[in-house]
């Protein structure tokens, strides 16, 4: 059955009406999957469609978990469907509701939202079950990648090995607290009534919490100014230098890892190659420059 059908058929056995048609003209973004919004029996959904590969890519057992235990401390959308074979979602849609890069993610107003809220999911008293693991997470995709018989860059083993390097000899310590892990401004999401929510919880787990203030100032291409707000609005002082070598080391962990994560989609078929040569041309550059100096600035390297 192809997945617009399943999604179709789910439709009809959660809602109990058998006219039901799966209708995909109101997109409402994604690139793990693909997310459109629906009015059923009055109410608008966001009905979920999971995107190629992402059964092999995501644990729906435990985003599942995590999804819960965020909707629990008040920063999910209501998830009122969630199916752990296929990662067909149903979720209510916010109301009157923009995500951060519609609304703009380097105000100083919608930086304090996003680095509040981060610190309530860093501080969730139920931790998650699993833990996000950058470098375990990309020998998965390798693995897919193998499988497809797919091509890595010329230069890929050479330059993941400098970066595994790299953060081995600079990062001392780390944390674990529930993370996010895909923070970028579109999955931050405010209502009408300027409250902020974090959707999408298919890469959380326990983590780091710089990995998470890495990829929003990464994602949002923050300039100097915004960035040095954002820090401030989190950590409450100027960022230490263990903190600032984190968070740009996972800025480039990042890069690379998304990267593999596009080759994946790519050879599925899907238009990510263009995605994939940007992060993967960032992370070389960023890669180079750390190697001879770890004082460049971290806006420098967004903007590679």
């Amino acid at each position: 059955m192809r997945m617009e059908e399943l999604v179709q058929e789910k439709l009809r056995h959660v809602f109990q009406d058998a006219s039901i048609v799966f209708d995909k003209s109101r997109f409402a973004g994604g690139l793990t999957n693909y997310n459109y919004i629906m009015n059923i029996q009055g109410i608008e959904y966001v009905i979920r469609q999971p995107g190629g590969m992402t059964e092999q890519i995501i644990d729906r057992k435990i985003e599942g978990v995590n999804n819960n235990i965020a909707s629990e401390y008040g920063v999910n959308s209501d998830c009122i469907y969630f199916d752990e074979d296929s990662g067909i979602k149903i979720s209510i849609c916010i109301k009157n509701s923009q995500n951060m890069a519609q609304a703009n993610p380097s105000t100083p107003q919608n930086m304090e939202a996003v680095a509040g809220l981060m610190k309530k999911i860093h501080s969730f008293p139920k931790h998650f079950l699993n833990h996000f693991d950058w470098q375990k997470e990309l020998a998965k995709y390798e693995r897919i990648i193998q499988q497809q018989r797919g091509d890595f860059f010329y230069d890929y083993t050479t330059q993941k090995e400098k970066l595994i390097d790299f953060v081995q000899k600079n990062i001392k310590s780390t944390s674990l607290v529930p993370c996010h892990n895909d923070t970028v401004p579109e999955n931050f999401v405010i209502d009408g009534t300027g409250r902020t929510y974090l959707i999408d919880w298919e890469y959380s787990g326990m983590n780091d919490p710089c990995w998470d203030v890495a990829a929003y100032i990464l994602e949002s291409k923050l300039s100097i100014e915004a960035i040095d707000y954002l820090t401030q609005s989190y950590f409450g002082h100027p960022l230490t230098p263990e903190e600032e070598l984190k968070i740009k080391s996972f800025m480039m962990a990042q890069d690379l890892l998304w990267t593999v994560w596009a080759l994946i989609r790519h050879y599925n078929g899907d238009d990510f190659l263009e995605y994939c040569c940007f992060r993967y041309e960032r992370f070389r550059k960023n890669s180079k420059i750390m190697t001879k100096s770890s004082h460049c600035s971290i806006a420098s390297m967004v903007l590679s």
